[in-house]
């Protein structure tokens, strides 16, 4: 027999290019407001909306567990290989079908809430778990205007945090700066 994991999970997913404190103030913020067990930082190894990745995989997957070192409830790792696709849907699938994850919560912010619906599957994303989305300056208002806000009505989870300053593009541009 199989058993079920029923704790709550949450599903952090992105290329983490690089991971940085404002990723991990996101997870904490969640972990601590809707008492997830267990956040999994899921690196992948493309965005599809993005250019290819400024660091290497490897390096990208290294920072991220150094910088969530001792956290015991943020878990880094790379499941492209696994799943056979950096697809959210294919990767939650795999969750609830291989894993037996259920009381799952995708965690994103405000500007991908806005092209959500570009998403490979995203009807489907959103009918297998719970959607959580994080304030993201100057983001917020089209977010909740956007298709998948008004598909799901009132069936989002809106988390008003306090600004975030900090981003993997902009840390980029620094690097990009320096050299």
């Amino acid at each position: 027999m199989v058993k079920t994991f029923n704790k709550s999970i949450g599903l952090f997913g992105g290329s983490f290019d690089p991971a940085h404190k404002g990723h991990l103030a996101i997870s904490k913020i969640a972990i601590k407001k809707i008492k997830l067990h267990k956040i999994l930082w899921i690196v992948t190894k493309k965005n599809p909306f993005k250019k290819d990745a400024f660091f290497p995989l490897n390096e990208r997957i290294d920072k991220a567990k150094k910088i969530t070192e001792g956290i015991k409830n943020i878990h880094v790792t790379y499941l492209d290989k696994i799943v056979g696709s950096s697809n959210s849907i294919n990767l939650i699938n795999y969750l609830i079908n291989k894993k037996k994850l259920k009381n799952i919560y995708l965690i994103i912010g405000s500007d991908n809430l806005i092209k959500f619906h570009k998403w490979k599957s995203w009807k489907k994303i959103v009918k297998l778990v719970k959607l959580v989305v994080f304030s993201r300056k100057g983001y917020d208002r089209n977010g909740k205007k956007s298709i998948v806000a008004k598909y799901l009505k009132k069936k989002i989870i809106f988390i008003n945090n306090k600004p975030i300053i900090i981003s993997s593009t902009k840390l980029r541009k620094r690097i990009k700066k320096i050299y």
